[in-house]
């Protein structure tokens, strides 16, 4: 009995350490790369560039749908690529990347594209997205875009061109594929995501 009862201690003993081991070691993986990240971007030019975007959309449309991306914001030194995530839980579509670069001190570098921030002070209909993706289609089918001859590819993107959020529907009504390479075409229409407008309707071709 003494020598079964030895073992079952030295058993429970041995289950103690690996828990605890475990436990250190995912300790040790999980905490430290959440400071690394945090610390690859320093505070005043986290704030600086919360500021810049704030400038564009207001305090409170920030506070609720924009939050600073640390796994994806990087140091390229002497600059930072700062990445944010634009959510809005009511309008599931609206899922989207903030991606600029800064110096070293967090001035905004204009030689890089700004995407994806909407400009809510300068319009604040270019903040409402009252356009989804159902009103999106029915736009393009009122405004005679072909229906392919495969389902349209529909999406709720950033437009450079014009600075904003739009709805970008592409009609494929030729398509050939073989191992070397892919010819198609089609049209595309893109729409205003907050009035509705149709801003461009084009055709499309691959070679």
């Amino acid at each position: 009995m003494k020598n079964k009862s030895f073992i079952i201690f030295q058993f429970i003993q041995i289950v103690i350490i690996i828990l605890s081991f475990s436990v250190f070691m995912n300790g040790c993986h999980c905490v430290p790369c959440s400071e690394k990240e945090e610390t690859q971007i320093p505070l005043d030019i986290l704030k600086k560039t919360d500021q810049f975007i704030i400038s564009k959309t207001g305090d409170d449309f920030f506070k609720k749908y924009i939050t600073v991306d640390f796994s994806q914001s990087k140091h390229i030194p002497p600059n930072y690529l700062m990445v944010y995530k634009f959510y809005m839980p009511q309008k599931s579509f609206v899922d989207e990347v903030i991606r600029f670069n800064v110096d070293s001190v967090g001035n905004v570098l204009k030689q890089y594209e700004v995407v994806g921030i909407p400009d809510c002070n300068a319009s604040l209909m270019d903040c409402d997205f009252v356009v989804d993706e159902k009103i999106a289609k029915q736009i393009a089918t009122e405004n005679s875009l072909s229906k392919g001859i495969k389902d349209w590819k529909v999406d709720f993107v950033w437009n450079s061109k014009y600075n904003k959020y739009v709805w970008e529907i592409i009609a494929t009504t030729k398509e050939s594929k073989n191992e070397y390479n892919t010819r198609a075409e089609g049209e595309k229409i893109i729409i205003d995501a907050n009035n509705s407008s149709v801003l461009s309707k084009d055709s499309w071709k691959i070679n």
